[in-house]
């Protein structure tokens, strides 16, 4: 009896729930677009990360008004603002950026692209740091509050070692990999940097910061030697920022709106927030509809060979089947002229990675392709951008790292501890080569070398299809070193330096698109709502609980406890 009350109460809570969402949602997707005021200022409030996928769309105005849009829709956003007479200006207020360096330029193109276009840019900083005031300068004038501080004072990276820290619970990771700047498990087998990293990281620290002073010195017109200088003072109290010319005046936020009417002459500018803007010029997108297609498929996070469809899923990883059934629809589409492989993905497993190559191959053979990379296309990441198709990445983009990885944990001296006993039975002698109850053999160590060095070849093979390079000049810059943007053109990885402007442009040159001709550009995959992902069905009928698990506990995990040899990149980069 008391079994029977429970379900009922459990029964009756949950379906409260639902009506309770179903209240809501109703209220929410009864909403018409907002109409688009004549005359405007855009607010562009960024903040957090910037994905590639969009979000699922929340029935809750509350929560959705949270949720970032895609990176796709900010560059149709800010597009659209530049050409669009009822948007006189644009203000900017960037909060807690995530992002990497590369959207950030993205953003930063998009606001230069509406200066050019006669319209005033503001930024108003809120405790910024440094991506958000270098996001800042691209605006004709920076503002920040009277008792604000600018926090600007240069970069860093920090790695954590925890070798120490496993030898003390008796746990120990042991790794095999090919290429000397591999170091993705450094942070669990060593105590410290080796030489390889440091190198890299030194390297990716000064082009970054170089890059960072540069832009800066350029928007606010001072020599770089300057601009370091200051940097070096940093970070500073409103006033002293005004005083070295850093920002352009103390002023409120809607001190800075009235400023901001007045440089665009006019005093009764109404407000849009960017995404309402954005649902209001999706809703008027109908006129575009005979113009040429071309489709932006976004491959985001981590490469693994499980299948993850279920609920908010599809957006944290990369998987074969889900991007097989995306490449080979676009491949049947008539209607879409061209496709650009939109790659932000640290890599993964190495299989997946090979098979989603072959797809990405497969479609070039129907249609034209160009691969532009985001943040990182790093690893499995870069590997399948190796179509042979033109590859165009920003100069602060995280690319390459060629090269190959396993581990595994030894808990012998945690059994040890917790006075646990293993015994193996075994037929076949590396039948116990993966196991977690003791450490590698000799043997057993030379055998997943020689596996290593064979996904290493196949690797290098790869990039020189796909780049026409050499096999040994590729092997010169590979060894699993991570190069910017910037370097990996200079080495010949990359074809050119840009972003989704570009893409476009290579892309209408492949499909004989003229260069004036406007496109109607559209993301895949495409949007979902709520109730399509809590009603959507799982495509794989073998996907486990413990898979779908997996796919929610965070990026960089998920491939490890995969398993398998991977092609993933050798540490997580966060400049700060």
């Amino acid at each position: 009896m008391k079994k029977f009350l429970l379900g009922v109460l459990v029964g009756g809570v949950l379906a409260c729930m639902a009506g309770v969402i179903f209240f809501f949602a109703t209220i929410r997707f009864a909403e018409k677009p907002p109409d688009l005021p004549q005359s405007a200022i855009l607010l562009y409030a960024p903040s957090g990360d910037i994905p590639e996928i969009s979000p699922v769309e929340l029935p809750f105005a509350g929560i959705a008004g949270q949720t970032s849009i895609s990176m796709l829709d900010t560059w149709r956003v800010l597009r659209s603002a530049a050409a669009d007479d009822r948007i006189r200006a644009v203000l900017v207020v960037p909060r807690g950026l995530t992002c990497g360096w590369g959207k950030i330029d993205e953003i930063r193109e998009g606001l230069e692209v509406i200066r050019k276009a006669g319209k005033p840019v503001y930024a108003r900083l809120e405790a910024p740091g440094m991506r958000e005031y270098y996001l800042a300068t691209a605006a004709s004038k920076v503002f920040l509050s009277p008792e604000d501080w600018l926090d600007v004072k240069g970069l860093r990276i920090e790695a954590q070692y925890f070798r120490k820290t496993l030898a003390k619970l008796g746990v120990e990771v042991e790794v095999e990999h090919i290429g000397k700047y591999k170091d993705a498990a450094d942070t669990f087998a060593r105590d410290s940097m080796t030489p390889e990293t440091r190198q890299v990281l030194d390297s990716i620290l000064d082009d970054t910061y170089s890059r960072l002073v540069n832009g800066i010195a350029k928007a606010r017109g001072k020599r770089h030697d300057e601009v370091r200088a200051m940097i070096d003072d940093g970070p500073f109290l409103a006033a002293a920022a005004k005083d070295k010319g850093l920002i352009d005046g103390l002023l409120y936020s809607d001190q800075v709106e009235e400023l901001l009417k007045q440089d665009a002459k006019s005093a009764s500018l109404a407000r849009i927030g960017y995404r309402d803007y954005l649902r209001a010029i999706e809703d008027t997108s109908d006129g575009g509809r005979r113009r040429p297609k071309i489709a932006v498929l976004a491959a985001q996070g981590d490469i693994i060979r499980g299948s993850l469809d279920g609920m908010f899923a599809s957006d944290q990883v990369i998987t074969p089947g889900a991007m097989t059934r995306q490449l080979r629809a676009l491949a049947a589409d008539p209607t879409i002229r061209g496709v650009i492989l939109r790659v932000d993905s640290p890599g993964g497993d190495g299989i997946a990675s090979d098979e989603i190559l072959r797809e990405v191959r497969e479609l070039r053979k129907k249609k034209p392709v160009v691969i532009s990379m985001s943040d990182l296309a790093a690893s499995g990441g870069y590997y399948i951008a190796m179509s042979g198709d033109p590859i165009v990445a920003y100069p602060g983009t995280y690319t390459g790292s060629i090269g190959v990885i396993f581990g595994k944990v030894n808990l012998a001296g945690l059994y040890d501890k917790l006075g646990i006993k293993t015994e193996i039975l075994k037929r076949g002698r590396f039948a116990d080569i993966d196991t977690g109850s003791h450490a590698l053999t000799p043997e057993g160590r030379r055998k997943l070398h020689e596996s290593l060095e064979a996904f290493y070849d196949g690797f290098i093979k790869r990039v020189a299809e796909g780049r026409k390079m050499d096999k040994a000049a590729v092997n010169e810059i590979a060894q699993g070193r991570v190069w910017l943007g910037s370097q990996a053109k200079a080495n010949h990885l990359v074809d050119e330096l840009g972003g989704i402007d570009r893409a476009i442009d290579l892309l209408k040159a492949k499909a004989g698109i003229d260069r004036d001709t406007r496109v109607r550009v559209l993301a895949y995959p495409a949007k979902r709502s709520f109730w399509q992902e809590f009603f959507g069905r799982r495509t794989d009928s073998s996907e486990s609980l413990a898979q779908d698990i997996r796919g929610r506990i965070g990026p960089g995990i998920v491939p490890w406890l995969e398993g398998g040899v991977l092609r993933v990149m050798p540490y997580r980069l966060q400049i700060r």
